[in-house]
């Protein structure tokens, strides 16, 4: 695409100024109500070269899909670690990996929220099946390979899965609403981790033998 061609010759600084400007604008107001006046006021730019490298709002949304899929893929499923057979294990270390992806890509997640939440016409065909790809992966990357032999025999493993991954899940978010607004350079994180991998091993001892 010639759009974006033009947008990829900017430096990088640049370039990582206008998407961020967007990527916030879309996560917090959603696709409809998305102004390009607020994101070229942050972004440091005229309107008029912001559609110079992106001819609609939607052509600009399309991009920031396509940039938010890969960094999902590639700075967070793809490292996942799934010679791991031990749950509980594999998501103790697919939450680190997250945390990690979350720190340097805060807008880029938050905007990933939205998406999922977006009509379809405002994605393309592609995208929605990348999308249905990335699901598809990610739970691959989750559940394959598990050794079930380590759950009790007297609970439903399908259902200790869940609850495993609801209770990693809302630590998540609770340390997340915690953590809101400072900077992740200046935090001790070890305290979160202890805490963590304290509640993990409750886990431990609830669900396997």
């Amino acid at each position: 695409m010639d759009i974006t061609k033009k947008f990829e010759k900017l430096d990088n600084d640049k370039q990582q100024r206008i998407i961020n400007a967007a990527l916030k604008e879309f996560a917090e107001n959603g696709y409809e109500q998305a102004s390009t006046n607020r994101i070229v006021k942050s972004a440091g730019i005229g309107k008029g070269m912001l559609f110079y490298y992106f001819k609609s709002k939607k052509a600009l949304y399309h991009y920031l899909t396509d940039y938010t899929l890969d960094i999902v893929k590639n700075e967070y499923l793809t490292r996942i670690d799934t010679t791991e057979p031990d749950f509980i294990e594999r998501m103790k270390q697919a939450a680190r990996v997250k945390t990690i992806a979350l720190s340097d890509n805060p807008d880029t997640f938050n905007f990933l929220g939205t998406l999922l939440l977006t009509s379809e016409e405002e994605v393309s065909t592609d995208q929605l099946q990348k999308i249905q790809e990335l699901q598809k992966l990610g739970n691959s990357k989750i559940y394959e390979n598990i050794d079930n032999t380590l759950f009790r025999d007297d609970i439903d493993v399908d259902k200790a899965f869940k609850l495993i991954r609801w209770s990693i899940e809302g630590y998540q978010n609770e340390t997340s609403a915690e953590l809101a607004g400072r900077k992740m350079s200046s935090v001790d994180l070890h305290p979160y981790w202890d805490e963590f991998y304290e509640y993990l091993d409750i886990l431990k001892t609830s669900f396997y033998k």
